[in-house]
């Protein structure tokens, strides 16, 4: 029975052996209660459990995520969100894995990092490796000419993980991608205007967003003396640039992939360069540069992309980095990637790398038979997600973990009929509320819980409230309260909930 999951065969027999025999056989003693059932059935399974040497762990490079922890993802996933939408995109959703043809070949060097799963019903799957693959997909297989979409998912990339610094095996995406034919970098400008307003709203301090061009780059790499089969593996050695030295890259790129020292010496001529427009225009002028049209091409985009940034009031967060990549083999034209920018004190808490990428993708789609020119970006929540939590953890911030506006409690026993009916009024009415699950509960054990759980209001029914047609409303955190009759409960709860 290996669907039944990670329980020892002879631990499910036990517990199915016990499930199926008549009451008057089933060995639980006088079990008058579900606390006891699960004792016993606990206490019979347990040394199976042992001998299966099942190790209770989540698998390496995932996380589960709390209470607390999904109030916090939950926000910033909503603020993310809503800059989609003010911006006119219509989600999207796609499969979790794909058919294995559908992705590979399309990540370059970082195809060995997809997930395959086994043979299921004669298809070779994988699990996607981003969602950008998966968009263009959907844009083909559905003849899409223009759309502007989001697509939140999880995605799968079997590499080291380091949780500590938000690197999952198994994390979020959330991706905002333009498809269509348009005037040139219109499209790109929105799409850095896009990570500029999520950074900022997010508060996650200072930040610089990274810009160059494919063309740029394939460009330098040729009149550099860069085979062209080795175009991609280079870009993938120049991107490490800001995570190591550019020693070490230069001996990646000679000792381990066979380039000759003096062509790496002109690549980092070039690719330790970055500034703003005027370095943009002193390219255009670079004796060795200006003789690639390509290149030229590509910085006459980045010119115009700086006017309409400029206008847009974000050129002063944009930078021109020659060292910039993007390993991914789609890239075609303009790409980024958002930095957070570290004072000496914070590069402990933050040091999570990129929180925002993406670029131009002009020939992805037509790999699947479909030309369609795209452009999009790509949030990493996680990296986001673990920079906020570290921040919570260090200045000892606490945030709900549930929605509950009113909380309904009585001072006196044999009230639980009383506290349903009550409670039923606020649910029919919207009114997010709890109350505690025993008989007569103490009053003081329930004040508790509304002060633990940061519960705003308490709606209080004993016999003298009952009697006189009222209900005591009382105030969590100045403690005040008020006789409120019967029939007015619910309104004067929704005004007190409107003005807080």
């Amino acid at each position: 029975m290996p669907q039944l999951g990670l329980l020892h065969r002879r631990a499910w027999a036990v517990l199915v052996a016990q499930l199926l025999r008549p009451p008057c056989e089933v060995r639980l003693g006088a079990v008058r209660s579900h606390s006891q059932v699960a004792e016993v059935l606990t206490s019979q399974l347990k040394p199976q459990l042992e001998r299966s040497n099942c190790i209770i762990k989540t698998p390496k490079g995932t996380r589960d995520l709390s209470p607390h922890d999904m109030v916090v993802r939950e926000k910033i996933l909503d603020r993310i969100v809503s800059c989609f939408k003010r911006h006119g995109a219509k989600m999207l959703d796609t499969p979790a894995f794909e058919l294995k043809g559908m992705l590979t070949e399309k990540y370059g060097e970082d195809s060995k990092l997809i997930f395959d799963l086994k043979d299921q019903g004669g298809e070779l799957l994988s699990l996607r490796y981003d969602l950008t693959v998966p968009f263009a997909r959907y844009l083909a297989m559905n003849k899409v000419k223009k759309m502007k979409c989001y697509h939140v998912g999880k995605v799968w990339r079997r590499e080291s993980p380091s949780i500590a610094q938000g690197r999952y095996r198994e994390f979020c995406q959330c991706d905002f991608d333009i498809a269509g034919q348009y005037d040139p970098m219109i499209p790109d400008a929105e799409c850095l205007k896009i990570i500029c307003e999520i950074i900022s709203e997010l508060q996650l301090g200072d930040f610089l967003i990274k810009v160059n061009d494919r063309q740029i780059l394939d460009g330098m790499l040729a009149i550099c003396g860069v085979p062209e089969s080795k175009f991609r593996t280079i870009c993938s050695s120049v991107d490490k640039l800001d995570k190591i030295s550019w020693k070490d890259v230069r001996y990646e790129m000679v000792a381990e992939k066979g380039l000759a020292p003096e062509v790496a010496d002109r690549i980092g001529d070039y690719a330790q360069c970055h500034g703003g427009l005027s370095l943009v225009e002193q390219m255009c002028q670079d004796p060795r540069l200006s003789q690639s049209k390509q290149a030229l091409k590509g910085l006459e985009d980045l010119k115009l992309l700086f006017k309409y940034l400029t206008l847009l009031g974000i050129a002063e967060k944009i930078s021109f980095d020659l060292s910039l990549a993007r390993g991914l083999d789609y890239y075609t034209g303009v790409i980024y990637e958002a930095v957070l920018l570290q004072t000496p004190s914070e590069e402990e808490l933050l040091n999570v790398g990129s929180v925002a990428a993406g670029g131009r993708y002009d020939g992805l789609v037509g790999l699947f038979g479909h030309m369609v020119p795209c452009v999009g970006l790509s949030i990493g929540v996680d990296r986001i997600f673990a920079m906020v939590e570290q921040k919570m953890k260090t200045f000892g911030e606490r945030m709900r973990t549930t929605e509950t506006q009113v909380f309904v409690a009585t001072p006196q026993k044999n009230f639980l009929h009383e506290r349903l009916k009550l409670i039923a009024e606020l649910w029919d009415a919207g009114i997010k509320a709890e109350l505690l699950y025993k008989n007569n509960p103490k009053l003081l054990t329930q004040l508790h819980y509304c002060e633990n759980m940061m519960i705003p209001l308490v709606v209080i029914i004993g016999e003298q409230e009952l009697k006189k047609g009222v209900i005591k409303l009382r105030s969590v955190v100045s403690r005040k309260e008020v006789d409120i009759k019967r029939e007015n409960l619910v309104a004067e709860i929704q005004k007190r909930l409107s003005e807080s």
